[in-house]
């Protein structure tokens, strides 16, 4: 993802873009890409382990890594003024309150997915959830690579919590994380959320709303990780000049 988002930003300078200039790349202290350059033309920045020293107000940090590296970041960002589109996933309502803590005083774009298509889609979905309401049975399934940590994705919890606010309830108490054995006659109401991790797949979400004698189907798949790339770097430019406060990605498409 890191060479994604150069690669999009680098995209963006080409198009003369006043607000955008690359100041840093940051990878982990293990890294063996240290003190290289990053090998996207156009990009004329080192590899470094040390996020600290890139921050001032002003600067926007996109963050691709994990929990706990996000909210280490996030402390830096707070305490220099900084701001930061934060993609990662699988966080805690702990970490979540966090998050939320720090956007009192620094401006943050947080989304479970950066991109276009998914925001529209999530929007999408809530609208239809709430048109079929209970009498279309809902399951959301969602597939990744091999090597995807969390599960279910951020993006499949994303479309669930869009359907309970279509629905007009609180998905924890209706979710089904997947099913297994003698489990009976499907309540009504509930929403199911499944996950298929294999191979490299980028990510493909389905949304099913099953009713009697016909059902629908909503779909997005990913043929790349430049689509999250290139929303992250739209929700870094939307920054330029925010107050502080939590955004999302509706904000940054204006929806």
């Amino acid at each position: 993802m890191g060479q994604m988002v150069l690669q999009a930003c680098a995209q963006k300078q080409k198009g003369e873009n006043p607000l955008l200039r690359v100041v840093g790349a940051v990878e982990s202290s293990s890294s063996p890409n240290l003190g290289q350059k990053t090998g996207v033309e156009g990009i004329d920045v080192s590899i470094t382990s040390e996020l600290e020293p890139l921050l001032r107000p002003g600067v926007v940090v996109i963050d691709f890594t994990s929990p706990q590296s996000s909210l280490s970041a996030l402390a830096a960002i707070r305490k220099h003024g900084a701001a930061h589109v934060l993609c990662t996933t699988g966080l805690s309502p702990a970490e979540k309150q966090i998050v939320a803590e720090a956007a009192k005083t620094v401006p943050i774009v947080m989304a479970p997915n950066m991109s276009i298509g998914v925001t529209l889609m999530f929007r999408v979905a809530e609208m239809v959830a709430k048109v079929l309401g209970e009498d279309f049975d809902v399951e959301i399934i969602e597939a990744h690579h091999n090597q995807k940590k969390d599960s279910p994705s951020g993006t499949a919890l994303g479309f669930a919590e869009a359907v309970a606010r279509g629905h007009g309830v609180d998905l924890e108490a209706k979710a089904n994380y997947g099913r297994e054995g003698l489990v009976g006659a499907r309540p009504k109401g509930e929403i199911g959320i499944h996950a298929v991790r294999g191979g490299d797949i980028v990510g493909d979400h389905t949304v099913l709303f099953a009713g009697d004698g016909e059902r629908i189907e909503l779909k997005h798949m990913a043929h790349s990780r430049m689509t999250f790339a290139q929303g992250a770097v739209k929700a870094a430019l939307f920054l330029a000049g925010k107050q502080s406060g939590i955004y999302d990605m509706f904000d940054v498409l204006g929806l």
